[in-house]
């Protein structure tokens, strides 16, 4: 058994020193009398010394019992501010955080503004490989559009942020589509997403009339547009802050949205949580039906 006291003896003597008496102290500590007095006695046997004077109108504690309740207080007080630095600590640590190269540009602005005081260390690369690393722990969390549609690893937890709808995007002086079953019809469509369904929709707009042609980046397929002056089809946020003079976006004529999602360990870092609602509406997503 150790010499030294634990937390419980501390407070057991601090505890007695301020109501005057162990059963006080018991109550104060939700502890029986019988338990208290137990300890109190071994306590004294530890330090080998009288530690309180005790008869039947209390507890007053000797010249040794003096000298232990101040050290336990000080002793307390350093415990409780070394938790609360602790809990700082944590709450300043830096996020490590990674996003496939599209989002970048638009993701890591949003977060600056949105974890004031909270360095975010970023990381770049493929989906897959960003939810790898939050499962092996070396990432906090990871932004992808890919979660709904391919196997993650285990040990991580998808939280959606909302749905970046498709549209076209018109550069200056480009007529709008059409109408009709082929409003598309015979339209170069420059086709760029975030997500692993790019097939799916350069189908989609050829059965529309479309020549559609894939744009290897988002911003690739942004500047094909506008030198060519075309229409592209590509997610909302792509392209929604920084349209020039003249350029418009439209819906496109079928409905389709790319699910931006957060993936995280199983128990993400709260900064991570609260700033969601704010980031949906940075990015300027729609909500997602699942999400409370």
């Amino acid at each position: 058994m150790s010499a030294l006291p634990d937390v419980d003896d501390l407070r057991l003597v601090v505890e007695i020193a301020r109501s005057g008496s162990v059963g006080g102290a018991a109550r104060a500590l939700r502890v029986s009398q019988p338990s208290a007095s137990s300890r109190l006695a071994r306590l004294e046997r530890r330090c080998d010394a009288t530690l309180f004077e005790r008869d039947t109108t209390g507890a007053r504690p000797t010249a040794a019992g003096v000298e232990l309740v101040r050290q336990a207080d000080h002793i307390l007080g350093h415990l409780s501010g070394a938790f609360a630095a602790a809990r700082g600590a944590a709450t300043q640590r830096a996020l490590i955080i990674g996003c496939f190269a599209g989002l970048a540009s638009l993701l890591f602005p949003a977060l600056d503004a949105l974890l004031p005081g909270t360095g975010v260390e970023q990381r770049l690369d493929h989906g897959p490989v960003l939810a790898q690393w939050v499962s092996e722990e070396t990432m906090d969390a990871a932004f992808v559009a890919i979660a709904d549609q391919v196997t993650l690893p285990g040990g991580v937890m998808t939280h959606h942020v909302g749905h970046d709808p498709m549209v076209l995007f018109r550069a200056s002086g480009v007529a709008p589509a059409g109408r009709g079953r082929m409003p598309l019809r015979d339209r170069p469509v420059i086709v760029s997403t975030f997500d692993l369904r790019l097939d799916e929709l350069m189908q989609r707009l050829s059965g529309l009339g479309a020549d559609a042609r894939p744009g290897v980046t988002l911003a690739t397929a942004i500047a094909m547009a506008r030198r060519r002056g075309q229409l592209a089809a590509l997610p909302r946020s792509a392209v929604a802050a920084d349209l020039h003079a003249d350029e418009s976006i439209d819906r496109l004529p079928f409905r389709m949205s790319v699910q931006l999602s957060m993936i995280t360990g199983r128990r993400p870092d709260p900064r991570l949580l609260g700033m969601l609602p704010g980031l949906r509406r940075e990015l300027g997503l729609r909500r997602d039906r699942r999400q409370s």
